[in-house]
């Protein structure tokens, strides 16, 4: 397990303090990208629940910014994160399908969003090792 996944997963499990799905990831990736948490939090209070509206999942929002963060831009890189999250996901990017998918199978809000977090953050930081 990586650095950063294990700093998301202890935040996202902080019984003292909710970090939204792209909190959980900016504030992971905070202590390298020249960043506070407090500040990494702020960047993403309005990310959570798809923008506040259902719309793109906070931990792909969350990615995208710790990519910007960290350089990368490219659209071939992006576009390669964005496939991968659509493709383990039936095509998906949006919060409310992705909960609303996720509860027609049955699954629990928290265990989904903590997954989505967790795959993003994966992602993310295997993007940045390939570039070290």
């Amino acid at each position: 397990m990586g650095k950063y996944l294990e700093k998301a997963k202890e935040l996202r499990n902080d019984p003292g303090k909710h970090y939204n799905c792209a909190q959980a990831i900016l504030c992971a990736f905070a202590p390298d990208s020249g960043l506070t948490e407090e500040q990494s939090c702020g960047v993403g209070a309005n990310f959570g629940n798809g923008m506040k509206m259902a719309a793109t999942c906070g931990a792909v929002t969350g990615g995208l910014m710790v990519l910007g963060m960290f350089g990368v831009e490219d659209k071939e890189t992006i576009g390669s994160f964005l496939r991968t999250v659509r493709g383990n996901h039936n095509g998906c990017l949006n919060c409310g399908d992705l909960l609303r998918m996720n509860k027609e199978a049955g699954g629990e809000r928290k265990p989904h969003c903590d997954g989505m977090v967790y795959e993003c953050t994966e992602l993310v930081e295997k993007i940045l090792e390939e570039r070290k």
